[in-house]
């Protein structure tokens, strides 16, 4: 069994991909900014027999990330990664404005960045270590109003892209790519107009957990 690190695990996919793991025995390690999230998370977990422990962390404040992983890692024998928080701010790009240009660029590509900077070492003690970026679509192709969510994906990409060559037969790594989700991530957001038509956490989560099993390289769900 794996002792899995996920960050933004207290909402959405983060969420959905804790609970799904947990299920099959593995300890999950809930990291995000907000305690109850977590809490709520962690509580499910046990209910079903499961076991998670819940550490506040704000990735965009290295000295602050440094500190929290270097006491996660004393305590737990994390062997697989899973970055997943990020945020969006969307419309034309003439009306973002720098503060969410900077929170984005933060928290999506300086945050996954660090955490997996910091967390590596640790990695590559394990002749299982892996490492999953979500990066979703945004990340494969330009997008009318996401001009730097989507930058910020692509970013993401190269550097996944980048490690996977890097670190080839010593860690495994892997970009995951999935649509739009209906989840907070929207909720003050009307970009999506429709979300009735986007696919539940629950089941991407299920989905990505299968094509890892299945040994893909990247995957896409």
């Amino acid at each position: 069994m794996n002792t899995i690190l996920i960050t933004g695990a207290g909402t959405g996919l983060g969420k959905e991909l804790a609970l799904a793991y947990a299920k099959k025995g593995n300890t999950i390690i809930l990291t995000g900014r907000k305690l109850l999230p977590l809490k709520e998370v962690q509580l499910l977990i046990e209910e079903m027999g499961g076991h998670a422990e819940v550490y506040t962390i704000d990735i965009t404040n290295i000295s602050e990330l440094e500190h929290s992983v270097h006491k996660i890692l004393k305590h737990h024998n994390v062997n697989f990664l899973i970055n997943n928080a990020g945020i969006g701010s969307f419309g034309p790009f003439t009306e973002l404005s720098l503060e969410e240009i900077e929170t984005m660029i933060n928290t999506n590509v300086k945050g996954t960045i660090y955490m997996t900077k910091i967390v590596l070492p640790h990695l590559l003690k394990h002749r299982n270590g892996k490492v999953f970026n979500i990066i979703s679509t945004a990340g494969q192709k330009g997008k009318v109003n996401e001009s730097v969510y989507v930058a910020s994906k692509f970013a993401i990409r190269g550097f996944t892209e980048s490690l996977q060559k890097e670190l080839e037969g010593k860690l495994n790594i892997k970009a995951v790519y999935m649509g739009g989700m209906d989840t907070p991530f929207w909720e003050k957001s009307d970009h999506i107009k429709d979300k009735s038509r986007l696919r539940s956490p629950k089941e991407i989560a299920e989905k990505i957990i299968k094509e890892d099993e299945n040994g893909t390289d990247d995957i896409f769900v």
